[in-house]
């Protein structure tokens, strides 16, 4: 929640616009995650956090530098400590956002309660895939705030994640949040739903334990029941940006986007009276089907949304839907093509590294074979060349021609760093240096990046003043978030898919091996290159030794000062750019993008169970 170093000029800019010079830090944040122990203390300061907000300018949703920075000061002018500071941002998220809240239906808002309210003993509920389905049985406030809100048109949930809730929110379904939960979960609500401009207002847990918790009832009816006082202001938003690029994947509007050739046909549930009677219709129907599946759709997302930023910025407004839809379909179908280039090479990157799901289904070569799933991945590739082709009228010849451009050489690059990655896979010595590694993340993560933000400045219209930096912005993005993916891939994040040190046990290339082997002794080198070869030894004792190694070379904390590094560029790019909707968006997917646990267990620290062969 805090992760802003406000001694370096992250004050809010007088029109209310991200500060020109921002240095987001992660740090650990548990000492500032104090909770004021008395009703009459919290009510205090929950007053003054509400006249704070009060005078603060809503055009646009406050970052998390700027939130800091206020409730510091916010603090400061109390006379309170700093530890309050994750509760103060909380109570004037909630203040920011009371108004916006009020004014939408009580059947578009989403009442979000955490299961740790309940009794840890004893409770009848079971779980379904939306969180806990809770039996009313009276035990617990559980029911009696679902009871309320149930009763007023709310839709209510009883989980904790944000990921879900964001799902729900771009899904179409409600339009803003209430909610409880603990001051660590209230964290990464910040960096994954306020950031995006989604209204919200919370009340944290007086503790952050995870069971048998408690919290002010009274302000929980309270904020329930809120009702409209004053105008809705106008604050920006990506929601209908982010409602349009997952809209876009619904069958009906895939297909009015591109036509299919060939009929549809159910290649899963017809068996042999489908896949064998039309075999030729199977292909378009299985790479249809997977384009339309899973997936956070970021990359049409970010195209949708400088195409937006540098052409008024009108789709983040409260209207927002209604001019979404004058944009001609080019827009669209640009944005398509680079998920369908993605999404291809998803296909064949499965294959290669032998994956067996992808989005919670099995991936396509474990369904049809590899020969088949190789030529999904080719058609793929087809498709998007032929999107991205499709020109709608107004929009000329050397647009569509830069665009196809644009694509090809991001797919070339993706082509070199994945190819590079498996010539060192395959090959007999491991080493790898730094630099090498850091290449290849910029050929294989950044140029979908780089395809997603050119490609909405060209069709907004001239790149002469944005491709450049635009350029240079996706390179550090895309480092930087490669080697956060690789971090992932010794922490505790449910986002990551493999198991812990899957990189390692699958022969990748990776820039923690990379800064093991410059930094340790011949002798542990050598041992390292043999752990990552070496099949006959059981994975949990190989991957914990491979930990103690990383650990003692210093990888983890080394790492992490290289994503700031390349956080730090992103950011003084963002800073000199313009206009100020552009600049928002490049803080708002560094903020995004880059985004790290800020108390999760240290890659370190993680001691795994050995099991000797």
């Amino acid at each position: 929640m805090a992760t802003a170093d406000v001694t370096n000029g992250s004050e809010p800019a007088q029109d209310g616009s991200p500060a020109k010079t921002r240095r987001s830090r992660r740090r650990k944040t548990a000492h500032l995650k104090l909770v004021p122990e008395t009703k009459e203390a919290r009510e205090a300061l929950r007053q003054r956090c509400e006249e704070v907000a009060a005078k603060l300018d809503k055009s646009n949703p406050l970052t998390k530098d700027q939130m800091e920075s206020v409730a510091r000061a916010t603090l400061a002018d109390a006379g309170l400590e700093e530890g309050y500071v994750g509760w103060t941002m909380v109570a004037l998220a909630t203040a920011f956002y009371q108004e916006h809240v009020a004014n939408t239906p009580p059947s578009r808002r989403l009442f979000l309660l955490p299961h740790c309210l309940k009794h840890a003993e004893g409770c009848p509920a079971d779980y379904d895939e939306f969180g806990l389905d809770c039996e009313r049985c009276g035990a617990c406030s559980i029911a009696d705030f679902r009871s309320v809100a149930e009763k007023m048109g709310y839709k209510v949930l009883v989980a904790e994640g944000s990921p879900i809730v964001l799902k729900i929110i771009v899904s179409g379904h409600v339009d803003a949040i209430v909610g409880v939960a603990c001051l660590n979960v209230l964290e990464k609500a910040i960096d994954k739903i306020l950031l995006a401009g989604i209204p919200c207002m919370a009340i944290p847990l007086l503790s952050s334990d995870c069971r048998n918790t408690s919290v002010d009832e009274d302000w929980v009816h309270d904020m329930i029941n809120v009702q409209p006082a004053a105008p809705k202001p106008e604050t920006r938003s990506y929601v209908h940006l982010m409602r349009s690029a997952k809209q876009m994947f619904v069958a009906d509007e895939l297909n009015r986007l591109v036509p299919r050739s060939r009929k549809i046909i159910d290649v899963q549930g017809s068996g042999p009276d489908g896949f064998r009677s039309d075999p030729i219709a199977a292909t378009e129907s299985i790479a249809y089907d997977f384009l339309a599946k899973g997936g956070k759709y970021s990359r049409p997302f970010i195209t949708l949304s400088v195409y937006d930023a540098l052409t008024g910025g009108n789709a983040t407004t409260s209207d927002g839907a209604a001019n979404i839809e004058q944009w001609g379909d080019q827009v669209r179908r640009t944005a398509l093509a680079i998920e369908t280039f993605h999404k291809a090479s998803l296909v064949h990157d499965d294959i290669q590294d032998d994956d067996s799901f992808r989005y919670g289904d099995e991936t396509i070569h474990q369904q049809y074979g590899v020969p088949t799933a190789i030529n999904v991945g080719d058609y793929l590739i087809g498709l998007g060349y032929r999107i991205a082709g499709m020109s709608d009228e107004g929009v000329d010849p050397a647009t569509t021609l830069d665009i196809v451009r644009c694509l090809s050489n991001a797919h070339t690059k993706l082509s070199e760093g994945q190819g590079a990655e498996l010539m060192w896979r395959d090959a007999g010595d491991k080493r790898l240096a730094p630099l090498d590694a850091l290449k290849i993340y910029a050929l294989k993560t950044s140029p979908a990046f780089e395809a997603a933000l050119v490609c909405g400045a060209r069709l907004a219209g001239s790149l002469a003043d944005y491709e450049s930096p635009l350029k240079l912005f996706a390179r550090n993005l895309g480092v930087g978030f490669q080697i956060l993916n690789d971090l992932k891939d010794w922490s505790q994040d449910r986002d990551n898919k493999m198991d812990f040190g899957a990189d390692v046990l699958g022969g990748r290339p990776t820039l923690l091996l990379a800064l093991a082997l410059e930094s340790l002794d011949e002798i542990k080198q050598a041992e390292l290159l043999g752990l990552i070869s070496d099949d006959n030894r059981a994975d949990h004792f190989r991957v914990e030794r491979v930990r103690q190694l990383f650990a003692e070379a210093n990888v983890f904390e080394k790492a992490e000062r290289l994503i700031d590094k390349h956080q730090d560029r992103a950011e003084a790019i963002a800073d000199d750019i313009q206009p100020d909707e552009l600049r928002r968006l490049l803080y708002y997917l560094v903020d995004t993008v880059l985004d790290r646990p800020q108390n999760s267990l240290s890659p370190a620290d993680i001691v795994l169970p050995v099991i000797a062969k």
